[in-house]
């Protein structure tokens, strides 16, 4: 890092940066993120502005002769990045079972590092990094959404005598390649009414988008009263 800067060079490491700002967040504010345009341009903006000022203060740094106090530049953009990581704890968010706001997160922090790059003027490093940030976030998103995990939902079904009983349950799940952890059943008065709980696991998407074939086809069963099927998210 060089002592001196002009402002021609303050102006490119801008420039860079905003450029940065706007790749990153404009794919995330096109598919609704919280830390969208603005957001992510203004991360990136502040850290680079950290590192800046870094720079344009180096000539004062040290201690003098009567002084007791040394002037550490590095702390502010070393808090720039410590601030970043409690607003991307602010965008993480428990909803139920599922967690939502990680990747955001994470994208917040990755851009102050980027404008921290910018803003030290190491624009090879910051170019470098956008691009390898940018397709981890567009070109892994359809590989991301293809794994397969392990997957969990519980299976509640209400039904009268004539309904399916649990070595039939046990048989349709195992056909359809459902693993049962755990099933219980619940009489009401004089067994007229049966309630089945069954947890169960199975390898798939991460994001299913549709009830699975098999519980359609419960729910039309003679003697099904009532079924419901809840995914975890994990």
């Amino acid at each position: 890092m060089p002592v001196h800067i002009s402002w021609w060079d303050i102006a490119i490491r801008l420039l860079c940066t905003v450029f940065a700002g706007f790749v990153i967040g404009f794919d995330r504010g096109e598919r609704g993120r919280a830390a969208g345009l603005r957001t992510t341009l203004l991360v990136a903006l502040a850290a680079s502005i950290s590192m800046i000022q870094v720079n344009l203060l180096m000539p004062t740094t040290g201690k003098t002769p009567d002084s007791f106090v040394v002037f550490d530049l590095m702390r502010l953009p070393l808090g720039i990045l410590t601030g970043v990581g409690f607003i991307g704890g602010g965008a993480i968010l428990r909803r139920d079972s599922m967690i939502l706001g990680v990747t955001t997160a994470a994208t917040i922090w990755f851009m102050t590092v980027v404008g921290l790059c910018f803003g030290g003027g190491q624009l090879g490093l910051g170019f470098a990094s956008l691009l390898v940030g940018f397709l981890v976030l567009t070109g892994l998103r359809k590989f991301e959404g293809a794994i397969k995990h392990d997957r969990h939902a519980a299976l509640t079904l209400v039904s009268t005598p004539e309904g399916p009983q649990e070595d039939e349950l046990r048989n349709i799940l195992s056909a359809e390649k459902y693993r049962i952890r755990s099933i219980g059943l619940v009489a009401g008065q004089a067994l007229a009414v049966r309630e089945w709980n069954c947890e169960v696991e199975w390898r798939g998407a991460k994001h299913p988008s549709a009830t699975p074939e098999f519980v359609k086809a419960l729910a039309s069963h003679p003697g099904v009263a009532k079924i419901e099927w809840k995914p975890e998210e994990r």
